[in-house]
């Protein structure tokens, strides 16, 4: 070839170069790619309250009402409301433009179907529906609900930030019973479900849903316009902390929701990467028991457990970090409104001593306790191990079995025998916002069968929580929190660890992240 003609071969490249990669750096700049916090399985955030499936949730759904960072209730999906004088009837009316992604528009009867669905999974939900005389529906646009009794947190249960949060679906979708898990994934939210790039393990794809209306308002917490300016967000499950490290630092992803503990420092001096905590209140670890079968059964040898475990451990060797991390004895995180340092038994202190003498007492006969630990989530890996440690100092015998997080979501499910695949115990985080007040706190669920993982049935509790609903005023809550919070460690509900910080990492280039109690990913920018 003459020397002119790849003179004019190179021109023509450059002048193509030059036109083809602005649009090029255009279309990566408008795909967002996020390292979740774990691996993703279950979908249905109505059947699950694992948080990684919540912000799923919340990617497709919209809600009712959301939550602002000072915990205020605003409309979302609700247009105008009223409440008659005594609590007992509400009304509702739609906003204009609410459109489900398969083109079909959101109606009454579809969020009555939600709202009944969630009820039947959801702590607060459970507490609404015991008091629901009936849903009405009058029009395409209005819901009624009347209650026998007075209901004054009706729009904190309708604005639960939370797991599980009252998502809006298909009422053809919602018809599914609470305990199977819906098939299809269509909401009305600010993005669309890509099944066909549904890779489980691999890879979750959402594109923008160019018919989806926000509101005007700024967006705070779960509230205000949910206005997306992005094209696509692609979820790339990496279980791996370093490997997670190196592609954000390489900027092969733009964010990752939960670094390991023991990276911030690197994170903190490195180029182009920031910090932001989407959960300023903080998150709280808890060990949770099974209430059916040996030998937690036993609210006595629960207690031991309880006494043998405390805080400080937990703290030290899963978060380690100089102020990430504080006790609390409170089973509402302390800084929330209902925080209570009148814990009874419960120290917060480990004391392998005493328990060991309580579970001698409460007839202990050495049954193994099938303890759960995920080997893919960093932010709670550690947790087993260190109550497997703290366990057998007191004398129990610990069977600790791994497995990634999503199977032991799936396992937890199950109410067989520990022998049988089922489990004794597990432990995860609640962010501050689930677990602030007796209604949103899943472990307060305590309606047996029908209740969260573990299966406490206790009518105290419940009947408590009723009392909590219907209280006119805040010194009566609190007064009724503080003796939930007594009846919960009285029957070992649970262990309470403490509270941390786990904040995101991202590249510097992006923008735009609202704290809000949990991880959504409207109103980015990537620049």
């Amino acid at each position: 070839m003459k020397r002119r003609s790849l003179v004019a071969l190179a021109a023509s490249t450059a002048v193509i170069s030059a036109l083809l990669l602005p649009a090029f750096a255009q279309a990566q700049g408008k795909t967002l790619k996020v390292v979740p916090h774990s691996n993703i399985t279950i979908l249905d955030p109505v059947w699950t309250t694992a948080f990684v499936t919540r912000n799923h949730g919340y990617m497709i759904y919209d809600t009712l009402f959301g939550t602002d960072l000072e915990g205020k209730v605003k409309p979302q999906m609700v247009d105008t409301y009223s409440a008659s004088k005594d609590n007992k009837v509400w009304t509702f009316t739609l906003r204009d433009g609410l459109e489900f992604h398969d083109g079909k528009a959101v109606t009454s009867e579809d969020v009555v179907a939600s709202l009944k669905r969630w009820a039947s999974r959801d702590s607060f939900g459970g507490v609404m529906a015991k008091s629901v005389a009936s849903y009405e529906t009058p029009n395409a646009k209005t819901f009624v609900i009347k209650f026998n009794q007075p209901f004054g947190v009706m729009l904190e249960a309708l604005g639960k930030p939370s797991s599980n949060v009252p998502f809006i679906m298909p009422a053809r979708i919602a018809a599914t019973p609470g305990s199977e898990q819906i098939k299809e994934n269509i909401g009305s939210g600010p993005y669309k479900f890509v099944t066909a790039e549904y890779k489980p393990g691999e890879k979750l794809v959402y594109v923008k849903n160019d018919k989806y209306t926000p509101r005007s308002e700024a967006p705070n917490g779960t509230t205000g316009g949910k206005n997306v300016y992005l094209d696509r967000v692609e979820w790339i499950i990496i279980r791996d902390p370093q490997t997670q490290f190196n592609a954000l630092i390489a900027g092969e992803v733009d964010i990752i929701e939960q670094p390991a503990f023991e990276q911030y420092a690197s994170l903190k001096a490195a180029k182009d990467v920031q910090i932001v905590d989407a959960q300023p209140a903080g998150l709280q670890y808890i060990f949770r028991f099974n209430h059916l079968h040996a030998p937690f059964d036993n609210v006595k040898i629960r207690q031991a457990a309880m006494v043998a475990m405390g805080q400080e451990a937990f703290l030290k060797t899963q978060v380690g970090a100089p102020g990430m991390y504080k006790f609390c004895k409170s089973i509402f995180p302390c800084g929330t409104p209902y925080a209570s340092d009148n814990a009874g038994i419960y120290t917060g202190m480990a004391n392998p001593a005493k328990a060991k003498q309580m579970l001698a007492e409460a007839g202990y006969k050495g049954e193994p306790v099938v303890l759960m630990r995920p080997t893919d989530l960093a932010s709670i890996a550690k947790l087993p191990l260190v109550a497997k440690q703290q366990l057998e100092a007191a004398g129990f015998k610990v069977d600790m079995q791994q497995s990634d997080w999503a199977t032991l979501l799936a396992r937890r499910a199950k109410k067989d025998a520990p022998d049988k695949g089922g489990w004794n115990a597990f432990m995860t985080a609640w962010t501050a916002g689930d677990i602030q007040n007796p209604l949103t706190m899943a472990m307060l669920n305590a309606t047996g069968d029908k209740g969260w993982f573990g299966w406490q049935d206790d009518k105290v509790i419940e009947d408590l929580k009723v009392k909590f609903a219907q209280a006119s005023t805040e010194a009566e809550k609190k007064k009724l929190a503080e003796q939930l919070q007594l009846r919960a460690i009285e029957t070992a509900s649970h262990v309470h660890l403490g509270q941390y910080n786990n904040p995101a990492a991202l590249r510097s280039n992006i923008s735009g992240l609202v704290p809000g109690g949990a991880q959504v990913y409207w109103n980015i920018k990537k620049n």
